[in-house]
């Protein structure tokens, strides 16, 4: 029995710039529901970092802010 060898498609990884970050924005609004509508999921769920190339800082205040806004039904 042979094995045949199987390639994987390589991607271009080009670095991922925090959208955040590049526009010098300090603190994410709850209030901005639809820059928080890019952030999630159709069924409401919160995209992770690898998805959305944003820093650790910036994805911790979207989570947060995305909480606070499902909390009074701005978002799902």
């Amino acid at each position: 029995m042979q094995r045949r060898k199987t390639r994987r498609k390589r991607r271009n990884n080009k670095p991922k710039i925090c959208r955040f970050c590049e526009s010098q924005i300090h603190y994410i609004d709850f209030l901005d529901a639809d820059t928080l509508r890019k952030f999630q999921t159709e069924k409401g769920k919160i995209l992770p970092r690898r998805i959305t190339g944003t820093c650790l800082q910036h994805q911790k205040m979207l989570s947060i802010a995305i909480k606070r806004a499902r909390i009074i039904s701005l978002v799902l």
